[in-house]
């Protein structure tokens, strides 16, 4: 495996774990709505509607919002243009860390918004050529690629081409369970550990964007 093909399935495991820990703490706040898992939302909003209630609202909001993210990651990305990645890292980071100052100040909703935001934007970190190759805040997919790749082995299918899709998961996994832990212990201010994690791999990204990717 190419060092570089490297870097990005460990900093796309890396980013997964964010965007549980992030979603964890973001389905505390809510009760029960979600800031990166969009399906989910989407499924609430239609329970919502069938049922005339005002979850659909929150949940069409934060799906808004969502997208908002990845449209505006994806044109940040087109301007930065060698230093694509370091530039989305750094606005996720930015968003996260807005988000955690919101909360200490009582701004409930604002925080809420600027999650979906940030994790909208992390989704597009990795974009080539205008398009993710994985999505990193979602895992159905990922666990589709995963079964797939394991069924083609005795097919001579490579024997090892499921584990990227298997870090992609228990990254946002562990990222969630740590998420939920740090909730338990700190509330929303868990959020602050979420921006510092960012911070970190901007920092990263600014000290290779020499090199590829």
């Amino acid at each position: 495996m190419r060092t570089a093909d490297l870097r990005t399935r460990l900093l796309a495991a890396a980013l997964s774990a964010v965007a549980g820990f992030v979603d964890a703490v973001g389905f505390l706040l809510t009760g029960g709505f979600f800031v990166s898992f969009m399906s989910g939302n989407t499924t609430r909003m239609a329970v919502g509607l069938a049922q005339s209630t005002h979850p659909a609202l929150v949940a069409g909001a934060l799906i808004g919002l969502f997208v908002t993210g990845v449209f505006a990651g994806t044109v940040l990305g087109r301007l930065s243009g060698a230093v694509r990645r370091p530039a989305v890292l750094a606005a996720v980071t930015l968003l996260l860390a807005t988000a955690a100052l919101c909360h200490a100040l009582g701004a409930s909703a604002l925080t809420v918004a600027l999650l979906a935001l940030a994790m909208g934007a992390e989704n597009t970190v990795l974009t080539e050529e205008g398009e993710a190759p994985v999505g990193v805040t979602y895992m159905t997919g990922a666990l589709v690629k995963l079964g797939k790749r394991l069924a083609l082995i005795p097919f001579g299918g490579d024997r090892w081409a499921w584990v990227p899709m298997l870090l992609l998961w228990m990254g946002l996994l562990t990222g969630a369970i740590l998420g939920a832990l740090a909730f338990a212990r700190l509330g929303g201010a868990a959020l602050w550990i979420a921006s510092a994690a960012m911070a970190l791999l901007t920092a990263t990204a600014l000290l290779r964007k020499g090199g590829p990717g």
